[in-house]
């Protein structure tokens, strides 16, 4: 018998790219910019793109403008709501739909997960998992002061579950906010590591912040869920 009884995931950059988002939020920018700001709508997909490939975050859209030679700072909260509420063209990896029937039956399944209320919820409904998932929590139903790394919503989600943290592993990729609260919480803790992953090239800022085992892909996952279980056994 498995002595973990719950399985819980991240949900961006663990169970599918987030940059599919953002190229997703992109194209809806550019649709807008196209009819309002008569910028050809491949052009300006293209320069987000490119301005996303050279790292650009925290300031695309008013870099863009600039490059556009567009004085309106006043639109940026325009842009920021057309790409926070689009609705995203996204898929899970390929392999996660696989790894979660693996899973489904053996384990209860979660999904703790940050970010704005409503974008993560139209993420969840655009990737169509809820079948396979017991218990899904968004942290920002609880308030931003408990989005990760904060204990309280992988608290929820176990509660929800009915399973104890030393019962319970979570899954996530940003060594910045994953592991920690939920290492604090007593769950063991494994790091996605995809190729693509925005966050997989990161230190954890501590030791506290550190995964139990990292994974480089859902087959590794696999094989880390069953370290942790022969590590019970001989507990």
């Amino acid at each position: 018998m498995h002595k973990l009884q719950a399985i819980v995931f991240d949900l961006d950059d663990t169970l599918y790219s987030e940059r599919d988002f953002v190229l997703s939020g992109f194209r809806s920018v550019a649709k807008w910019a196209a009819l309002n700001l008569e910028i050809d709508p491949e052009l300006g997909y293209t320069t987000l793109f490119q301005l996303y490939s050279e790292g650009v975050r925290n300031n695309t859209f008013n870099r863009w403008l600039e490059i556009h030679q567009i004085d309106r700072p006043e639109i940026i909260p325009e842009l920021l709501n057309i790409y926070r509420q689009h609705s995203p063209n996204i898929i899970p990896f390929a392999d996660a739909i696989d790894l979660l029937k693996t899973l489904i039956g053996s384990y209860q399944i979660g999904l703790v997960s940050d970010g704005y209320l409503a974008v993560q919820q139209r993420k969840w409904l655009a990737l169509n998992l809820d079948s396979f998932f017991d218990a899904v929590v968004f942290s920002d139903k609880l308030g931003r002061e408990n989005w990760k790394p904060s204990t309280a919503p992988f608290a929820l989600v176990l509660q929800q579950l009915q399973v104890s943290p030393p019962l319970s592993v979570y899954i996530g990729d940003n060594p910045r906010k994953d592991f920690l609260g939920a290492r604090q919480l007593g769950m063991y803790t494994i790091q996605f590591k995809h190729p693509a992953s925005e966050y997989g090239h990161i230190r954890p800022p501590t030791p506290a912040h550190q995964p139990h085992l990292i994974a480089e892909s859902f087959t590794e996952v696999l094989g880390a869920i069953s370290q942790i279980e022969s590590s019970l056994q001989i507990c």
